[in-house]
């Protein structure tokens, strides 16, 4: 008969878990990586309220679902990566692919798929942000993943 007992694996045992440590905490220890996490957290939340700071709620209900849905998602992936970076520095990239939808987003969600001025430049505006700090965030969370390799 066959073993069906579950055996738990222990990562802790693993060669490479000092490696992985080190290399996460020289990741979140940087500066560059705080002012990133917050920045995202920030673009995410007005995001979320910027249909009624431009004031296209009411005009444009398809888009303000949409922002408030990105930009609460926003909110939730910049406030992990503040509380706990070595776990969500592997998702950085989404914040590009967000951004980008923010950027097409008024003319796919809108009824006849087109925006007012207002609310196009809103989401380029927030898309571009959200596109540049998702890459910076990513080019960060690589550039930590390269070891230091001394020449032999």
């Amino acid at each position: 008969m066959s073993d069906l007992s579950h055996h738990t694996t222990d990562i802790t045992s693993h060669p490479d878990v000092a490696e992985m440590r080190e290399r996460y905490a020289r990741l979140v220890s940087g500066r560059q990586a705080a002012a990133l996490d917050g920045i995202v957290l920030l673009t995410g939340m007005y995001a979320a309220i910027s249909p009624w700071v431009v004031h296209f709620h009411a005009t444009s209900p398809e888009l303000t679902v949409n922002n408030l849905v990105i930009g609460l998602v926003l909110t939730a992936i910049g406030l992990g990566l503040t509380r706990a970076p070595e776990r969500m520095y592997q998702l950085t990239w989404t914040c590009a692919v967000i951004g980008v939808w923010l950027v097409i987003s008024p003319w796919v969600v809108t009824a006849g798929h087109r925006a007012s001025a207002g609310p196009i430049w809103n989401n380029v505006v927030i898309g571009a942000v959200t596109l540049v700090l998702g890459l910076a965030a990513t080019r960060l969370a690589m550039g930590a993943g390269r070891e230091q390799k001394p020449d032999a």
